[in-house]
């Protein structure tokens, strides 16, 4: 700890905290050297540095991040946060009716109506409680995926592009559903995305992706053989995390975000042509047949 030279009058001058000048202080920044107040004061590996030290010092740390990119996760904030949307969907739902009926997907609402937010809403809805012995299991197991998986997928490609994996399943599940089939709700493209991302990170990973595989297999068997289900959103969603979670292992490491944000523009943009560009067959089919009367 040192102090000013004596003033011209032979007393000794007190010191002045460089950044709060009418604030007297003995300590010294152990970097610069300047007086520095308890505000302003730092710890350091020895003694105190003042907050443009500290600040430079950090620009030589490297940041932690997640493996392919974004920072590093902790706490997977992101898969909790769509657990809660879910299930507050889900009881949303089951109290009142007009929360289907306006925001389930519907291939005819979304391409003559224009409500093309069914095509992401519809993602967060399930079947109703009265809708039968399946609606409850149909909740349960998406959740039950989303906790199971989320979290470590969320830890390997960070939270943002976690989330868009997420989104863009869930938006690829839908846009078959306005293709092939007519009307849908659940998560399930945005799981089966996830199915499908987890499999390519494994993958580039170097882990044993046997196990995935089956998953993904006995998976693709119950949505074939169990009544009700939509193949379509499923198969849909399977493929857009496929191809969402290549574009995020597999750019290189220089310009990384740029080449990511790039694949995930690119998949929104084709998603986004297919509903603008192309009708819903499966819907048309069923209307030229009578089946709407």
């Amino acid at each position: 700890m040192t102090t000013q030279p004596p003033g011209e009058s032979g007393t000794q001058a007190v010191p002045t905290c460089y950044r709060h000048p009418d604030r007297e202080t003995y300590v010294r920044c152990q970097r610069c050297e300047r007086p520095i107040c308890p505000d302003c004061m730092r710890d350091a590996a020895v003694g105190f540095q003042c907050p443009e030290c500290v600040a430079e010092g950090n620009k030589g740390v490297r940041q932690v991040q997640a493996v392919f990119g974004g920072g590093a996760v902790t706490t997977p904030y992101v898969t909790w946060g769509l657990l809660i949307l879910n299930v507050l969907a889900y009881i949303a739902e089951n109290v009142s009716d007009q929360v289907l009926n306006g925001l389930a997907m519907s291939s005819g609402a979304v391409a003559y109506g224009g409500e093309w937010w069914r095509l992401i809403t519809g993602a967060f809805l399930h079947s109703p409680l009265d809708a039968g012995s399946f609606a409850l299991t149909h909740i349960l197991f998406n959740m039950w995926a989303l906790y199971a998986i989320g979290p470590e997928l969320e830890r390997r490609l960070g939270s943002t592009r976690f989330l868009a994996l997420y989104l863009l399943s869930a938006l690829g599940g839908s846009v078959a559903v306005y293709l092939f089939g007519i009307a849908a709700v659940g998560a399930s493209g945005a799981i089966y995305g996830m199915f499908g991302a987890l499999f390519v990170v494994s993958r580039k990973l170097g882990y044993d992706v046997r196990g995935v595989l089956w998953l993904i297999g006995i998976n693709v068997v119950i949505t074939f053989m169990v009544p009700n289900i939509s193949w379509q959103g499923h198969l849909g969603g399977l493929v857009t995390g496929v191809v969402v979670a290549a574009a995020l292992v597999h750019a290189p490491a220089r310009n990384r975000t740029k080449v990511q944000l790039a694949g995930c523009a690119a998949v929104l943009l084709l998603l986004v042509a297919v509903v603008a560009l192309l009708p819903p067959y499966a819907f048309d089919t069923a209307l030229r047949n009578g089946i709407f009367g």
